[in-house]
């Protein structure tokens, strides 16, 4: 049953902190622990099953990022743990003075990884950003890679601003000089196809519970440098890269949050419906389903960006003119004149309307925007569930909260 708050539905513009899931997925993982519950490897049917399923998720996922083989892909509780684990990995490879580059733009799990390898000697550098825009300075990202560069970590999306980065032009740029490219795609797995092989990148990471799954982890690696990269492992382990026991259930989950992705693509994406039954057909249905989900989006994007400019005292961060919206995701963060972040966070959340306030875990865009101390801003994420009366819904509300200051 959704959600009421004084018979009124709940309208979820929380889902960059973790979407709603279809029944599937929730049908998936009660399934699982019905007929598979057991741990993998053994001469036993539930053990099997476990096995098999895994197997098909591990396609699935393999698929839905275009890596080459499923042995590409591993699984851990997270993105930050994941990126914790390959960090530390990668830092057995660097020497005293070897530089990393970040950005500003980041998520914090796609900073504190790589900053921690400045205790082994290594040089952490962040790029810079255009604040009025709150996009990269590829200026500046020229100016900081060099030969000594080593790694660059960037994300695909910001998950505060919703800017979209150009991940295979600084791919292309950063393995010129010798660099690998680790790329942070959490925030925009829900809104977009991802190919990693287009992209080229090194490693890519991801969270189920982003695109309409469980919480779970993903890790993309290119198979040549997962397989020599000296990875953490206790010795009887049969994958180097995936740490204890998995969440088996999250991983089923997450495939059935796929197949509903596929679906989406099925039903909008009738020039190619003859296509998804052969080969790679389930690559193209994610593709389609993306695709329809990201112009669905759109409209929304164009909906609520159009009504937020005509609120007094409002403020948006990021890219605001229409002309752009390719650049961005639909994740939109604001202040509002005479509302502290939390008070109006809470206003609307009294009101049945989810948004999240804060820093969003991105730690320097916060600074450069001289945000931190107000305590950063409020952020409303369209995905493709959301409705045009809801963006009304908010609109109006806004609209109304502007009128009256609580500061």
């Amino acid at each position: 049953m959704a959600v009421t708050l004084d018979d009124r539905p709940v309208v979820y513009l929380d889902g960059p902190g973790g979407t709603q899931v279809p029944q599937r997925v929730i049908d998936a993982v009660g399934a699982y622990y019905r007929e598979s519950n057991a741990n993998v490897g053994g001469g036993f049917l539930t053990s099997r099953r476990s096995d098999e399923r895994l197997a098909a998720a591990r396609d699935a996922v393999a698929d839905f990022l275009n890596a080459r083989s499923a042995t590409e892909i591993k699984f851990g509780p997270n993105m930050t743990t994941l990126t914790f684990g390959l960090s530390r990995a990668l830092g057995g490879t660097l020497g005293l003075g070897d530089e990393i580059l970040v950005t500003a733009l980041e998520h914090d799990a796609n900073v504190s990884p790589w900053r921690a390898l400045a205790e082994r000697g290594a040089i952490v550098r962040t790029v810079e950003i255009d604040r009025s825009d709150c996009t990269l300075a590829m200026d500046d990202f020229e100016a900081k890679l060099g030969p000594r560069t080593r790694v660059v970590a960037v994300g695909l999306a910001s998950n505060a601003v919703g800017t979209i980065n150009e991940v295979a032009a600084i791919t292309e740029r950063a393995h010129a000089v010798g660099a690998l490219v680790f790329v942070d795609a959490v925030h925009y797995a829900p809104h977009g196809p991802i190919d990693v092989q287009a992209l080229d990148c090194d490693f890519l990471a991801c969270s189920a519970y982003k695109f309409f799954g469980p919480h779970l982890g993903i890790l993309f690696g290119k198979e040549e440098l997962l397989e020599t990269l000296p990875a953490y492992k206790v010795r009887p382990a049969h994958d180097r890269w995936e740490t204890g026991t998995q969440s088996h259930e999250g991983i089923v989950g997450a495939a059935a949050a796929l197949e509903y992705v596929a679906d989406v693509g099925t039903r909008y994406g009738a020039p190619f419906r003859d296509a998804f039954q052969g080969f790679r057909g389930r690559r193209l249905a994610f593709k389609a389903g993306l695709a329809a989900i990201r112009s669905y989006e759109a409209t929304l994007l164009r909906r609520l960006m159009a009504g937020l400019a005509a609120i007094p005292g409002l403020r948006v961060y990021g890219i605001t003119d229409e002309a752009r919206f390719e650049g961005r995701v639909p994740t939109v963060s604001f202040t509002l004149e005479g509302w502290p972040t939390r008070g109006l966070a809470e206003e609307l959340g009294g009101r049945g309307i989810f948004v999240w306030d804060g820093n969003m875990y991105a730690v320097e865009l916060m600074d450069r925007l001289g945000l931190a101390e107000r305590g950063g801003f409020v952020r409303v994420g369209l995905v493709h569930y959301n409705t045009a009366d809801e963006v009304d819904r908010l609109l109006d509300t806004l609209g109304e909260l502007a009128s009256r200051s609580v500061t």
